[in-house]
């Protein structure tokens, strides 16, 4: 009997009309849980969340209360495996007075304290509150699936499951922060922990939070003392003895195990399906249930028929919509709201319909976020392979022969040379690379905002030291790109529409499997994700399972050459509101050498375009709660 995910919000202390406060951030993400919420307040401190049904609509109702209620808990997630834990627990002595996975964490933080977060199984973003001693405990899950924001400055903390909800708090100051700006243009999302908003952070995947309040002599409440902590680290021990039999079994397993568990509900579970090997895998275990694919009218784009091939196969009804170019430009503020920061990932938008068609019909989807991180699936992390015999030259000569080549008119394997004469830690950031540091300092109104992205990425490398070119690569992509891009995507636009998303790649389980892969097993010369394509030809057709790496293409190229949206985005580029941002007369160049084919500008002029439509989101005129 799971509690359902659901959306939280809380803060400490007194304000004008608590409750109505407390009310409206609750209100804010109603999307998050339509069907009913609950409340605590006390003299310290206020908790709020909103429902949505999925499990056990009687039982835990939330917040919810250890024995002697000393202990309070909001909870937004699933924990697959607390029907084990809870058996531990009441074998420990602990009483319990619901079978809600919830309470199970009450009486694990209990007995464990933060030692309970490797024990748990599942997608989690909680909080815990000692009515005893006025302390707050702050937990993420394993790879960021479900999220935590919170504001800190002073005598004023605030937190919930999306940034729009912390806004509404009157102690909450509403400032852009720039520095997010930078990092945005080069990443194309806003790199955590760091926000897009002053004082709001972003808690990181893998960690929890200890919040202790501090009161002067008086007993006034004057500042809170944080502690951040790692509790789990995405690291990788690769066993080379590994064999591809061994490697295709062992996934197998997991997978199946993954995917039994995540499909546990009271209500219909559906999927996302591509043509892809990722969610052709989910698929191929869903017999008799609904899958849901969007595509596009333009050629290239559209997948579906690939799908439709798919869902045959593994008997499932399907579902398609094919999204118009009128009403895919028509939803980007409200994506871009929803998103509560800037996204320039136009995949974000098709997840975006294809969560809408499936809320039609299920309330629950699975979907294949994280495989390609886990199991080595972008294209881009072959790079090693082809760089690696110019990298047998020594660095300088590479050096001096790339600054000779990029002086020289463009000509074919220019940019090989170029990449050849950096290391993976140079010329990696993650799977986008938008604007480089020098183009920022040629776009920025101040360029002395613009940052090496290397600066953000090099603790990373650092960690990742003793592994090899794509084991590194990888490990970037899932402490940045995933949680940052990804996962943003995945959670905002299905919690739109209120439709909870499960992703089985992202199982604990799963990733024990796939951090002990040979690299081979994972990227050779020929092939991405090589284990886990072997897995899929057990279960899918060659084709879906042989298919190269698509994701959600979307003709954004296309519809920037056409005059409709080329004014729709020079509209924005040449308005107040970017003037204080960018030089526009860089802004009119890149879109004008689109529209003119001089050069593919797409993601750099979607970039620029999606960071003004959020910033009047939130700080235009006519944006909800404005400045």
């Amino acid at each position: 009997m799971e509690v359902p995910v659901c959306g939280l919000v809380g803060f400490y202390g007194d304000c004008d009309a608590r409750t109505d406060v407390l009310h409206a951030m609750m209100n804010s993400i109603v999307h998050r849980g339509p069907d009913n919420e609950g409340e605590y307040s006390d003299a310290t401190v206020a908790l709020g969340f909103r429902r949505l049904s999925i499990i056990d609509i009687d039982e835990g109702a939330q917040p919810i209360f250890n024995e002697d209620r000393s202990l309070v808990l909001v909870f937004n997630g699933e924990i697959y495996n607390y029907q084990a834990l809870r058996a531990q627990l009441i074998d420990l002595g602990h009483t319990f007075t619901t079978h809600s996975d919830s309470e199970v964490l009450v009486h694990a933080y209990e007995e464990y304290g933060a030692d309970m977060l490797p024990k748990l199984r599942g997608m989690f973003a909680f909080a815990i509150f000692n009515a005893q001693t006025g302390d707050l405990f702050a937990a993420r899950d394993y790879f960021g699936v479900k999220p935590f924001y919170y504001y800190h400055r002073d005598d004023v903390f605030v937190f919930g499951s999306e940034i729009k909800s912390i806004l509404l708090h009157p102690g909450v100051d509403k400032k852009l922060n720039l520095a997010a700006l930078d990092n945005y243009l080069s990443f194309q999302y806003g790199v955590p922990e760091q926000t897009f908003f002053t004082d709001i952070t972003c808690l990181p995947a893998g960690h929890y939070l200890e919040v202790t309040p501090q009161r002067n002599a008086d007993g006034v409440l004057v500042d809170f003392h944080t502690t951040l902590a790692r509790w789990f680290e995405p690291s990788f021990e690769i066993d080379e003895s590994i064999t591809m039999d061994e490697a295709v079994e062992r996934l197998d397993a997991a997978m199946t195990d993954s995917v039994s568990a995540h499909r546990i509900a009271d209500v219909e579970v559906g999927c996302f399906l591509s043509g892809g090997v990722d969610s052709s895998l989910i698929a191929s275990y869903f017999s008799g249930q609904k899958a849901f694919t969007v595509g596009f009218a333009n050629d290239g784009y559209d997948e579906t028929d690939y799908a439709k091939e798919l869902a045959a196969h593994c008997g499932l009804d399907h579902y398609t919509k094919i999204i118009e170019p009128e009403e895919f430009w028509q939803v980007v503020p409200r994506v871009q709201y929803m998103m509560d920061q800037p996204l320039a990932d136009p995949a974000a938008i098709a997840m975006y319909f294809v969560s809408a068609i499936a809320a039609e019909k299920v309330k629950v989807v699975l979907s294949g976020e994280g495989s390609d991180e886990l199991f080595g699936g972008y294209n881009i992390y072959q790079e090693p392979y082809a760089v690696g015999k110019a990298q047998r030259l020594p660095l300088p000569l590479r050096k001096a022969a790339a600054a000779v080549a990029l002086r020289l008119p463009r000509f074919k394997g220019q940019s090989y040379l170029a990449r050849a004469a950096q290391t993976v830690e140079e010329r990696f950031i993650g799977n986008a690379s938008i604007f480089s540091l020098a183009e920022k300092k040629r776009l920025l109104a101040q360029p002395g905002l613009a940052t090496a992205p290397q600066t953000l990425t090099r603790p990373f490398y650092d960690c990742a030291r003793d592994w090899d070119d794509m084991t590194k690569m990888q490990y970037i992509d899932i402490n940045l790109w995933l949680v940052g891009d990804i996962l943003l995507a995945a959670d905002r636009m299905s919690m739109a529409h209120s439709l909870e998303l499960r992703v089985p790649y992202l199982d604990r389980d799963v990733f024990a499997v796939a951090r002990a892969l040979p690299t081979l097993l994972r990227v050779s010369p020929a092939q991405t994700k090589a284990a886990m394509r072997e897995v899929a030809k057990r279960h899918v057709p060659q084709n879906s399972a042989g298919r190269k790496k698509l994701g959600f293409p979307v003709p954004i190229r296309v519809w920037l050459r056409q005059r409709e949206y080329y004014d729709l985005v020079r509209a924005e580029f040449d308005s107040d509101a970017a003037r204080q941002f960018f030089q526009v007369p860089e802004l009119l160049r890149l879109l004008d050498d689109h529209r003119n084919s001089k050069a593919d500008n797409s993601r750099k002029i979607w970039t620029v375009y999606m960071f003004l439509v959020w910033h009047k989101a939130y700080f235009g005129t006519e944006a909800p709660h404005a400045a």
